[in-house]
């Protein structure tokens, strides 16, 4: 492998922050935008190329590098926001296994984090993390990576799940408010299955590919549940993707 670029990047990084106070009374909050800008694309540089690093040696930590990313990007924007209007307040939409604690999980357990956690330790009363379950219906996922978006079945949930314990209410949607007090919270904090469907969906191995155990109040703040799903579908029935672009893993091909 070729010689990592991390310190130049690293060093560009350095230099951006010592002109900080340059760029933002150049040219007021247009300078500051540019600068935010460029900071933002020299940090995505340096951690895609430690992330693409860790793919070819085989390590598990490419989890954590990805979405320690996300959770450096999502701060920095929010003090980007801050100081140009003020207290601002953000929307993220990820997949469970993104945005509920890992602690929770047994991600935490293998030694993984997610955005959800890292956001939780850095705003623990700033901060409020919303799951979604489903018992079946529809999704639009990809059998493999790099494969087309197609609808598929969602088998109904396993016994012992969450998802399974929901759709035994019979109630077609609702909303579960977690407290740490709660009789709630302490009737389902004993560890259950659930499931994550993001990008990939294969049903055929779904026990091993989809489910692992949790508690889902220490997890998520408070959970919807629809019980029946429809997948999304994409605005563009016919959007075909262009040929000019590379794949995500160029120049590797993985």
């Amino acid at each position: 492998m070729s010689d990592s670029c991390e310190q130049e990047v690293v060093q560009q990084l350095i230099d951006l922050r010592r002109r900080t106070y340059e760029y933002m009374h150049r040219d007021g909050h247009i300078a500051e935008d540019d600068f935010f800008s460029a900071e933002q694309h020299a940090r995505l540089v340096r951690n895609a190329e430690e992330y693409y690093r860790s793919m070819f040696r085989g390590r598990v930590s490419t989890w954590n590098l990805r979405d320690r990313h996300m959770a450096e990007t999502l701060h920095a924007l929010s003090a980007h926001l801050d100081r140009r209007f003020g207290r601002s307040k953000i929307v993220v939409w990820a997949h469970n296994s993104h945005l509920g604690d890992a602690r929770a999980t047994e991600m935490g357990r293998h030694g993984e984090w997610n955005v959800g956690q890292l956001v939780r330790e850095r705003y623990p009363n700033d901060s409020f993390s919303l799951g979604f379950t489903t018992h079946s219906g529809t999704v639009t996922a990809a059998h493999d990576w790099g494969d087309d978006p197609q609808m598929m079945q969602v088998r109904p949930a396993l016994p012992d799940s969450y998802e399974a314990l929901f759709h035994s209410a019979q109630i077609p949607a609702f909303l579960l408010a977690f407290f740490p007090d709660s009789q709630l919270s302490a009737e389902l904090r004993d560890e259950r299955l659930e499931r994550a469907i993001g990008v990939v969906y294969r049903p055929e191995t779904e026990r091993l590919s989809h489910y692992f155990r949790a508690r889902l109040p220490d997890q998520f703040d408070a959970v919807l549940h629809v019980d029946h799903t429809q997948a999304l579908q994409p605005l563009e029935q016919h959007a075909e993707a262009h040929p000019e672009e590379a794949p995500e893993t160029f120049p590797s091909g993985i």
